[in-house]
C-alpha cells in the first residue's frame, strides 16, 4: 500500500496489463474510477479515484475488485467468465450426468474445474482439451472426457 493510496492487486485475469486499459472496476458492488494502472512483477499497481492516502488503501485490504463486464473487450475463443461456468451441469461424452460445475480453481498450468457429483463428493478436472470437449454456456452444459480413476480422485 503506498502512502498516495495506490492498491496492490493480484489478477486472476490472464495478465496486470488489463488494468491499464480500462477505466474502473467494482468494488463493493459500486463502480470506482482507475486514476493511474502500472505493472509491478506479476501484479497490477492502481490508483482508485478516492482513495488519496495509505489509510484509505489499507482499508480495502483483502478486498475482491471485479472487471465489469462492459469494460472487457471480446474474449478469445475457449474463455469464459467464472461466473457463466458456475452451475454448468457436466456431463459425460455418453451422455450420463456426471455432476455440476461447483467451482473454478486458477492453477499457473490452467484452471481446475470441480464437480460436484450427485452423491456429494467433488473431484477436480483439469481445464484442458483432452477432458473438456465443448462448453455451452447458454444451454449450461459442459461435455467432458474422463480417464479411468478420474473420478475418484
Amino acid at each position: 500500500m503506498g502512502i498516495k493510496g495506490e492498491l496492490r492487486v493480484y489478477p486472476y485475469a490472464d495478465s496486470p496489463e488489463r488494468f491499464g486499459q480500462i477505466e474502473a472496476i467494482l468494488l463493493g458492488g459500486r463502480r470506482v474510477e482507475i486514476e493511474t494502472a502500472r505493472v509491478m512483477k506479476n501484479m497490477a499497481v492502481i490508483k482508485l479515484r478516492g482513495v488519496d492516502d495509505r489509510n484509505s488503501a489499507e482499508a480495502l485490504r483483502g478486498a475482491e475488485l471485479f472487471i465489469a463486464r462492459e469494460e472487457l473487450w471480446e474474449m478469445p475463443e475457449d474463455t469464459y467468465f467464472t461466473e457463466d461456468l458456475l452451475g454448468c451441469k457436466v456431463i459425460r461424452e455418453d451422455g450420463s450426468l456426471c455432476g455440476t460445475l461447483a467451482a473454478v480453481h486458477a492453477n499457473p498450468a490452467h484452471d481446475l474445474y470441480e464437480i460436484r457429483t450427485g452423491s456429494g463428493r467433488s473431484f477436480l478436472l483439469p481445464a484442458v482439451g483432452e477432458f473438456v470437449l465443448s462448453v455451452d454456456i447458454r444451454n449450461k452444459i459442459i461435455i467432458v472426457h474422463l480417464i479411468e480413476g478420474m473420478e475418484e480422485l
